[in-house]
């Protein structure tokens, strides 16, 4: 088990696109979701996710375990989510440091489908919660630790009710 350190902001504007490496479908529920502790599966270009995450005092920082599943096993678990599933299509943006050097590190640009299509959130993962990165034009608005755009909470509020 490892602790995931990440941050988590607003897109404002499709600009990432042209950026990306690389881009996968996902489709994720949830077992259970309470406190700030998930259980979560997900298939991601036919490959299944078991992710199990702990609750954050800051919203930064939070035990994470995480296993690879086979597909049929991940498809045979959605049986046991409730509330729904999240469809996105997640691109992988390489960051940069605040020279604007490659910082080995990625923005993980989650573009939301369904019922929460029109939200598009980027997360970066880093190595500590004082570690420090450039922020790309298309880069809005912190909302690390808003738990409305928790995909958990997604669920059960999705983007389409909040206007």
């Amino acid at each position: 088990m490892h602790i995931e350190t990440e941050r988590k902001f607003l897109v404002l504007s499709d600009d990432y696109k042209a950026q990306a490496v690389a881009s996968h479908s996902m489709r994720q529920g949830y077992i259970a979701h309470d406190k700030g502790r998930t259980v979560r599966v997900r298939i991601s270009d036919g490959t299944g996710w078991l992710t199990i995450k702990g609750p954050s005092a800051n919203g930064i920082s939070r035990l994470e375990w995480e296993k690879e599943l086979p597909l049929k096993e991940a498809e045979d678990l959605f049986q046991l989510c409730h509330g729904g599933q999240i469809e996105k299509t997640r691109w992988i943006v390489p960051a940069q440091d605040e020279s604007g050097k490659p910082s080995g590190r990625f923005f993980e640009v989650d573009e939301f489908f369904g019922d929460n299509a029109g939200l598009t959130v980027a997360e970066i993962e880093l190595g500590s919660e004082d570690e420090t990165f450039s922020r790309p034009g298309w880069l809005g608005a912190e909302v690390t630790g808003d738990r409305k755009y928790y995909n958990s909470a997604l669920l059960s509020c999705p983007y389409s009710l909040w206007k």
